[in-house]
Order: C-alpha cells, then sequence, then structure tokens
C-alpha cells in the first residue's frame, strides 16, 4: 500500500512538473485522477489568439492637432509595445508612435497627422493587428 501511494505522488509529481514546464498547470492535474497508474495525458487549451481594439478620440482634426488612440489587447502580454501605422500609397507604413501596454492590456497613445484627407489607420503588436480606423486630416 505504501509503495502505491509513493508512485502516486511521484507520477503527481512528474505531471505537475511537466506541466509546469509546457505551460499548462492547473490543466493536467485536473483530469488525471491521483491514484491511476497510468500516464496523465495534458490535454492544452488552445491559446486564446491575441487581437487588439482601437478607438480615435476624434474622427476629424485639423493638421497635426493632438488626438488620443486608445484601445485594449488580448492575448498579449503586459508591457507589450504596440505602433501606429498609417495606409500610404497601398502599403501600411509604421509610425513613430509607440507606447507600452498596461498590465490589464489597455494603452492610449497621442498621435499627431499631418497628412491631409482620409487617413486609414491601425494598431499593430507584432503580428496581431487591430481593425481599420479612419481620421480625415483637415
Amino acid at each position: 500500500m505504501i509503495v502505491t501511494k509513493r508512485n502516486s505522488l511521484r507520477l503527481a509529481a512528474v505531471a505537475a512538473l511537466g506541466a509546469l514546464l509546457l505551460g499548462t498547470a492547473g490543466t493536467a492535474m485536473a483530469a488525471a485522477p491521483a491514484a491511476s497508474a497510468a500516464p496523465a495525458v495534458s490535454v492544452a487549451a488552445a491559446p486564446a489568439s491575441a487581437g487588439i481594439t482601437a478607438k480615435p478620440s476624434a474622427t476629424s482634426v485639423q493638421a497635426w492637432q493632438l488626438f488620443r488612440v486608445t484601445g485594449t489587447t488580448t492575448g498579449l502580454d503586459a508591457g507589450s509595445t504596440v505602433a501606429l501605422q498609417q495606409k500610404q500609397h497601398g502599403a501600411w507604413v509604421t509610425l513613430p508612435a509607440t507606447v507600452h501596454t498596461t498590465r490589464n492590456g489597455s494603452y492610449s497613445l497621442g498621435v499627431k497627422l499631418g497628412i491631409k484627407g482620409l487617413n486609414e489607420l491601425r494598431i499593430v503588436s507584432g503580428n496581431t493587428a487591430s481593425p481599420v480606423f479612419t481620421v480625415t486630416v483637415r
């Protein structure tokens, strides 16, 4: 009886360490009973897909007038850098406007634009981009 209990504890410890190394702590042991002699199979949930929201404080501004773009991120680490991109001649150009996200994933970015007309903008972080939004510069 003592040998079986030690094996169960050893199996639980190995499974917990394996789950911790794979980043799925908490999911591996919840599915496997502690007294089971079969190896625990870890089924990790699919990682939350990353996403970014963006909302400008104004949809129409004067040239070089300051406005803010605020939003939240999901699936990104706290402190991730988000940057503003502008569509110029059919290509996305990263502007020198970046900010780090807060602990809860939110951000607030001050922006000044000089290209007059309808500007298509988005916020990006790595391969993740927000939906496109527009700001008219008069």
